[in-house]
């Protein structure tokens, strides 16, 4: 048998390959390439308004056009929409009518963090401090959130509906905030006998934002006042305009390489914003398709998918109402109903990494591993499949026949182990409109943590796989 001819092994059995190994030096240095430029947009988006503003810029300079106002569309033309600021739309129409069906790659825009409460500033006499009180968003290990360098972004939204975007805690000279945590000497009866969820309790979760009084003999909470007094010179606004804001407390600081080899990337909301970038530069690199091209990016996944911004909402489906429109000059509620039918999408979501620390958690030989590629989950859920978007094997197969024959690093996985927890996506949602989907995304370490950690060989293959999706027949 020659060295050329595969052997029975090489044939039969099937082992997803390190993406790092097979990569030369241009390779190797478009890849550094490309992450430099998430880990710019990754610094800057730490919000979904920030997510939405930063992608709306990008496809303005790339020649896209705001879908409001288009009187018609033909193959080529590039769009977009905006969703109440908070989730967006691409599309690049292809030379296929739409009704033979779309291609979709979602993504979610938001993350885990601490929101502002209504009325959120107060003095506590106690400790001679001014603090914020918060109510956390998602699903997170509350003590990671303590005892670290906090950053404020958010909107304010006045009565006479202007607006004040608010971005603290970012730059070198700026002031951050924090959340203290109890010192170990005093820790033994107070904190220590809690168990993990409630070593840190949600009403504990208060930001420490002064120390200072106002000087001003007729202020009765000084300490308070100072703080508002600096909000109101700094951004005109009053304590009441709290109450129509939106000010998420966000880890402060840059997206960072991880590594002494720097081939891995580490940085706050990598759930799910690294695929909401890469699907985002694949629209952008797409030159032309047969079929249309869409990228969306969802609000609200980490609390359900609800409202008006959420994957459970209609607004994909007014969209695709409006392309229909546009593009052939009238439609039914049937052409819709075919066009979500013949369409078919992944589901852009990080999956859980294997920790070196933690590997009980999962099954080996079906965990997904930083450095392999792309990770294809087949199923997501709880338990039994509970919850779960559970792709085809048609599908599955047709996804990973595409991967192959552009030469991209996939590997298959589940979330963990059948009854060690669960979670899903978007996805199901997505299915839940005809569509063909399953979820494919990088793998993911400390997801939901302050600071999560990414391959950037992964990265870039999710690009590449996004790209060559949107760009199938």
């Amino acid at each position: 048998m020659s060295k050329e001819e595969p052997t029975l092994e090489d044939k039969l059995k099937y082992e997803p390959e390190h993406a790092w190994e097979k990569c030369d030096e241009e390779e190797i240095e478009e890849i550094k390439r490309f992450c430099e430029g998430y880990k710019e947009y990754l610094s800057y988006a730490k919000t979904e308004r920030e997510v939405v503003d930063k992608a709306t810029v990008l496809l303005e300079e790339a020649g896209f056009s705001p879908l409001k106002g288009m009187d018609s569309l033909k193959p080529g033309d590039k769009v977009y929409f905006v969703n109440r600021n908070k989730s967006l739309v691409i599309a690049v129409i292809g030379k296929k009518d739409i009704q033979d069906g779309v291609n979709i790659v979602t993504s979610h825009i938001d993350s885990p963090r601490m929101d502002l409460k209504a009325r959120p500033l107060y003095q506590d006499n106690d400790s001679l401090m001014a603090v914020f009180k918060t109510h956390y968003y998602g699903g997170i290990k509350k003590y990671q959130w303590v005892s670290t360098p906090l950053a404020i972004h958010g909107r304010v939204v006045k009565e006479d509906g202007t607006t004040v975007d608010i971005v603290i805690g970012e730059e070198d000279q700026d002031p951050v905030l924090v959340v203290s945590d109890l010192l170990p000497h005093l820790s033994k009866k107070a904190q220590s006998k809690r168990k993990m969820k409630d070593v840190i309790k949600g009403e504990e979760l208060n930001v420490i934002v002064g120390g200072r009084p106002i000087d001003d003999d007729d202020v009765e909470e000084k300490l308070k006042m100072n703080v508002l007094k600096l909000l109101n010179d700094e951004y005109d606004i009053t304590e009441e305009d709290f109450v129509s804001a939106e000010i998420e407390i966000v880890p402060a600081g840059a997206a960072r390489d991880v590594g002494l080899d720097r081939s891995m990337l580490g940085g706050y909301g990598q759930d799910d914003r690294v695929c909401a970038y890469t699907s985002l530069i694949a629209a952008l690199d797409l030159k032309e398709s047969e079929r249309t091209a869409i990228v969306v990016m969802f609000d609200k996944e980490e609390i359900g998918s609800v409202g008006n911004t959420g994957a459970a909402s209609k607004f994909v489906e007014i969209f695709l109402s409006e392309l229909l429109e546009l593009a052939n000059g009238d439609y039914t509620q049937r052409d819709l109903q075919k066009t979500l039918s013949n369409s078919r999408a992944i589901s852009g979501d990080g999956s859980a990494g294997v920790n070196p620390s933690f590997k009980s958690v999962h099954e080996m030989r079906n965990a997904a591993k930083l450095g392999k590629g792309i990770v294809l989950t087949k199923f997501t859920g709880a338990g039994g499949k509970f919850s779960a978007n559970d792709a085809h094997a048609e599908y599955v197969g047709w996804i990973r026949g595409l991967f192959n024959r552009n030469d991209i690093p996939w590997q298959p996985c589940e979330l963990g182990k059948v009854d060690e927890g669960g979670g899903g996506t978007v996805a199901r949602d997505i299915a839940n409109l005809n569509i063909d989907v399953i979820d494919a995304g990088p793998a993911v370490l400390g997801m939901h943590a302050p600071f999560e950690i990414t391959s950037k060989i992964d990265i870039y293959h999710t690009y590449r796989a996004y790209l060559s999706f949107l760009n199938s027949e």
